[in-house]
């Protein structure tokens, strides 16, 4: 079943990615691949603290959200080729930027729905005691 759940999750995560790419004007620069994977770096790291600490869905749900939706939203493939593209056609500066704004900005989102979750469910314990 678990395997069901997070090939449903998977083929979600990819039509959110298709339809989040669309949403962003072909530029120069990756701006939809920057945003997808910062969003889902965030959302992972949510999901991971705060909805498997509460125990507000399955673990095998948990499992399909982070594993499949997330890990099917998020690309690092396409970041990889986009990368190379920029380096490939002289754009030095802007590939350097491109890593390290999808770096970082991806360990700063993490680090804040890590910081997010533990908010989250800091409330839940307050609320459900009171």
């Amino acid at each position: 079943m678990i395997y069901f759940l997070v090939g449903i999750g998977g083929i979600v995560g990819a039509l959110l990615r298709f339809v989040s790419s669309q949403a962003f004007p072909t530029l120069l620069f990756p701006t939809a691949t920057l945003f997808i994977n910062l969003t889902g770096s965030f959302i992972l790291a949510w999901l991971t603290t705060y909805v498997s600490k509460v125990h507000l869905l399955p673990p095998a749900l948990v499992t399909a959200l982070g594993t499949g939706l997330i890990g099917a939203f998020t690309t690092f493939s396409t970041f990889s080729v986009e990368t190379v593209k920029l380096i490939s056609s002289h754009h030095y500066f802007m590939a350097a930027m491109y890593l390290l704004c999808s770096l970082w900005g991806g360990l700063l989102c993490s680090w804040l729905g890590f910081r997010f979750g533990h908010y989250c469910y800091s409330k839940y314990t307050v609320g459900a005691k009171g």
